[in-house]
């Protein structure tokens, strides 16, 4: 997220696509309406009417999996009525950039297409140095700021979405045209000088097979209207639960360490050859290029783990972590398709409910009966823990041994948390954990210690284990004060940078600071800054704005990086560093400093007063590599540029923008004989879209809501939301007992019947569009029949996350 709540109020317009933020982001929701009463438009583009539209100034309405066809108009729209910023787009954007000659796009596929074997999970793949731009004799990208070459990405980015006009997106889409050119135009004004128009979306757009290029799409219209670094603007990320940025950001996921290093592969045989490859190196003076310094925040990594341990002759401990296989996916799908093979043993289902929340669930269930042991860590016992006497589980025939490990609740342990706008804020023990149930933290210590005590006696290469920092405690509990000191990190000698003397033991005071040569530790290089020695900067409480009164806030808890609030703040000035917007500015240039937000990065402007190049500048674009928005992102999975390509499982027998190519080309899809989908055809037995979403009175699968009497009583049953079109034409009355059905598996639901789904005309055919909640499950209440969504959702996902396409795919429906 570029940007914070607060600052979603000092837009002139907000595009609200992919998320029911009325619902379920109601803070984030207070400051969209402060903005409208400051006279901001809401746009709301969803395929159902939600709380989110009753209180928009504008309502589109679109077919589930055609945000990019959307977009690409609006894209489209922008270039041919010249409403981008120009200024912009040629100073801080790739847009002069020349692509290299091997570049194309035909048929639906970009150069560089290799289909895999039969039977892969994907069917091909990219070669990306097909889309590699071309490189003066310096090493340079060549560019043209006319805008005028025809290889240039500007003009390129014309020619790709010259195909998108308003009468071929609404035949995509079932938007009326109307409408399409309403929100076009609205949205499109935020491209004037003083103007500012934000987006936010969630899980409506990353679960896709398209689902990163979604946001890419609406990162390109950003970059073109200019509204990316400037306040009421960037693209904002309504996460799902209050810590799921944190959560990233300390790596979640597998494809990064923490600050959002690279894992390493098996290839990377020692730390030197690692940083080799995923150390970008720039040959442009005036590139900042941050990523480089990728060796300091490696190596404080490593300290931060093994302490003392980690020294230069043992390359800080880099043997002892794993690596991942080249080539090899460890992703959640992949996980569960392993687990559902037989590949693995044991499985920690810690904080999760993966028989509920997890696509394709029927397999995931199985998958679980496969295992040898399960450890379930939650508050409650839950689908997961107890999937071996669920529905059409036979106990008798399941071997895996399921341990209970009772986990307290976040209002009794202390600790922190980061919030959507990267806000970390810290928050204290209320009552203390009831019954025999223990912190996360004191749980991970005790098994630390545990393990620890089994190496010492025996064990396959103990290293890794016996030399790891394991100090985390205080009286025999988890101390969480002490693990947000080690994110932050330790001076471990004494050290003198740029005159200054910080002595051994200190806090380091920002990852400007942190060294390559094992001198400094961090657990977390964006974090550094976050607990110094002048204390917990997440626990600060300070409510006075900065001198720009536009709601930063900046004495009020912590931000990374650097308590910066809004990220890419040097593309709000112009070239000379004066303001883009001179009403609520962001930063600004005095002549010989920043004032303001905390700049991205202390130089000073591209430009001297007399329109020179000033040589001690940098690209305000620090984490590229070349320091340039990307308008042009050769560095994604499935093209430079987003394009539209129907759902795994669509109602349309064409994909109208790309006859030859229906679906994405790379997107992976699982294949194992639980796996049953519709790829590719239009299956009579399943003829209406169908959209998972959620509710406001329940949590996530519902394991903390669902045994609430009071919230189980506003919203008893799961449900299925269909119009009053589709219910006459299934003979289907509201509040009636049906069957959904996928080529997966049924759920039975109660049927809702209301105005707020309409049905689409898609190619001239009527498409009708029905939406599932998916809090729901089998074991709460204890006597329902109740169960999960995900039984009917598809074994597929983004090619570049393996994100779960569940908010497109194809089923019926059926009166019970």
């Amino acid at each position: 997220m570029t940007n914070h709540w607060i600052d979603i109020r000092n837009s002139d317009c907000i595009l609200i696509m992919g998320s029911n933020a009325a619902s379920n982001h109601p803070i984030s929701f207070k400051y969209v309406t402060e903005a409208q009463k400051r006279g901001a438009k809401l746009i709301s583009v969803d395929p159902r009417f939600t709380q989110t539209s009753a209180k928009a100034d504008i309502y589109a309405p679109l077919r589930s999996g055609t945000d990019i066809a959307f977009l690409g108009g609006m894209i489209n729209y922008i270039l041919d009525k010249k409403l981008y910023n120009e200024e912009y787009v040629k100073n801080y954007t790739n847009a002069p950039f020349i692509v290299g000659k091997d570049y194309s796009f035909k048929n639906g596929l970009f150069s560089g297409y290799r289909k895999n074997p039969p039977a892969s999970v994907t069917a091909g793949g990219y070669d990306k140095s097909k889309w590699a731009f071309e490189l003066d004799n310096n090493g340079v990208p060549k560019m043209d700021r006319n805008l005028s070459n025809s290889r240039c990405v500007f003009q390129l980015l014309k020619k790709h979405y010259s195909r998108y006009n308003t009468k071929l997106v609404s035949k995509i889409t079932g938007t009326p045209e109307q409408d399409l050119l309403t929100v076009y135009k609205t949205y499109a004004a935020t491209g004037a000088k003083g103007k500012a128009g934000t987006s936010m979306y969630a899980m409506g757009w990353t679960q896709h097979t398209v689902g990163v290029q979604n946001i890419r799409t609406m990162a390109i219209i950003q970059l073109l209207l200019g509204n990316m670094g400037v306040a009421g603007g960037g693209i904002n990320a309504l996460r799902g639960e209050s810590n799921v940025q944190g959560s990233t950001d300390h790596c979640l996921l597998w494809h990064i360490w923490p600050g959002y290093l690279k894992t390493p592969r098996s290839s990377d045989d020692t730390l030197d050859a690692y940083l080799k490859r995923w150390t970008p190196a720039s040959k442009d003076p005036m590139s900042a290029n941050w990523w480089q310094n990728t060796p300091k925040y490696m190596v404080s990594l490593l300290k931060s783990y093994f302490g003392d341990k980690a020294t230069k002759e043992n390359e800080f401990g880099y043997q002892w972590m794993p690596k991942v296989d080249d080539g090899k996916d460890y992703s959640w799908l992949t996980l569960f398709d392993e687990m559902y093979k037989g590949t693995f043993k044991g499985f920690m289902a810690w904080g999760q409910n993966p028989a509920c929340s997890g696509s394709n669930a029927n397999k995931n269930r199985k998958a679980m009966a496969k295992l040898d042991w399960m450890v379930n860590v939650n508050i409650f016992d839950n689908e997961t823990g107890s999937f071996w006497r669920g529905p059409g589980m036979n106990p008798s025939t399941i071997k895996t041994e399921v341990f209970m490990l009772p986990c307290c609740v976040s209002v009794e342990k202390e600790g922190s948390i980061t919030n959507s706008g990267r806000w970390m804020q810290w928050r204290y023990q209320g009552p203390k954990p009831l019954g025999n149930s223990l912190s996360d933290g004191h749980i991970i210590m005790q098994l630390g210690h545990k393990i620890k005590e089994l190496y010492k006696k025996q064990g396959a290469l103990p290293e890794p284990i016996l030399n790891l920092k394991w100090d985390y405690e205080t009286h025999g509990h988890f101390d969480s004060h002490k693990v947000a000191k080690e994110i932050n990190g330790y001076f471990h000698e004494d050290v003198e940078i740029q005159g200054v003397l910080y002595k051994k033991g200190t806090l380091v005071p920002n990852f400007t600071k942190l060294q390559a040569d094992g001198s400094t530790s961090s657990a977390n290089w964006l974090y550094c800054n976050s607990y110094t020695e002048k204390g917990n900067m997440a626990a600060r409480k300070g409510l006075e704005d900065a001198p720009n009164k536009i709601g930063l806030y900046p004495d009020f808890a912590w931000c990374w990086p650097l308590n910066r609030r809004i990220i890419y703040n040097r593309a709000s000035v112009d070239p000379k560093g004066q303001p883009y917007d001179t009403q609520d500015w962001v930063i600004r240039w005095t002549g010989n400093k920043w004032i303001g937000d905390v700049p991205d990065g202390g130089w000073p402007p591209l430009q001297n007063l007399d329109g020179t190049l000033n040589p001690k500048s940098k690209y305000p674009f620090i984490m590229r590599k070349h320091g340039y928005g990307q308008i042009f992102g050769p560095g994604l999975t499935d093209g430079p540029f987003p394009e539209h390509y129907e759902p795994l499982e669509c109602p349309v027998e064409t994909n109208y923008m790309n006859p030859k190519q229906k679906i994405s080309p790379v997107a992976p899809v699982y294949l194992t004989e639980a796996d049953l989908t519709t790829e590719g055809t239009c299956d009579p037995r399943f003829p209406y879209v169908c959209s998972t979403y959620r509710v406001t009175e329940h949590w996530q699968t519902g394991l903390m809501t669902r045994p609430q009497p009071w919230l189980l009583e506003l919203q008893p049953q799961v449900f299925v939301e269909m119009s009053e079109e589709l219910s006459k034409l299934r003979g289907i009355k509201n509040g009636e007992r049906v069957m959904v059905s996928s080529a997966r598996g049924t759920l039975e639901c109660t049927a809702i019947v209301t105005q707020r789904f309409k049905p689409f005309k898609i190619g001239g055919t009527i498409v009708h569009e029905v939406g599932v909640p998916w809090h729901f499950g089998w074991r709460w209440p204890e006597k329902g029949t109740e169960d999960s969504i995900n039984l009917l959702t598809p074994p597929t996902g983004d090619p570049n996350t393996r994100i779960p396409e569940t908010k497109a795919f194809m089923v019926n429906i059926t009166k019970l």
